[in-house]
């Protein structure tokens, strides 16, 4: 069984949603998900990483989704608060998270779990 193989097993055993396809989120942008947790922004990177985080930034409550990405991160549209997408953690000197949600892609496909 190769690695992706074990990765779509994986994801097809655990309570994953398939929310779009990879090429449906703009590089270095965001798409919105509205879920029973509330709205979330499933982030792409230049390098094809997906994130996904709640829409809702810490500090004013301003919307990630609409934020810039750069790297690994998110700068908060309203403040300038800067979270790492990986784990919701805000970048020092700023204090303070957003709840991160696990995300994969398997055969093109972007799952969230929710």
């Amino acid at each position: 069984m190769t690695e992706l193989d074990k990765l779509t097993a994986a994801v097809e055993a655990a309570d994953w949603k398939t929310i779009c396809a990879l090429q449906d989120i703009p590089v270095l942008g965001a798409r919105v998900v509205h879920s029973a947790q509330g709205d979330i922004a499933v982030f792409r990177n230049a390098e094809d990483e997906v994130f996904a985080l709640q829409d809702r930034c810490a500090h004013k409550a301003g919307p990630l989704s609409q934020g810039i990405v750069h790297g690994r991160q998110v700068t908060c549209p309203l403040h300038g608060w800067k979270f790492e997408l990986a784990s919701g953690e805000a970048v020092a000197p700023d204090v303070g998270c957003t709840r991160a949600f696990e995300v994969a892609v398997a055969d093109g496909q972007v799952k969230l779990k929710v």
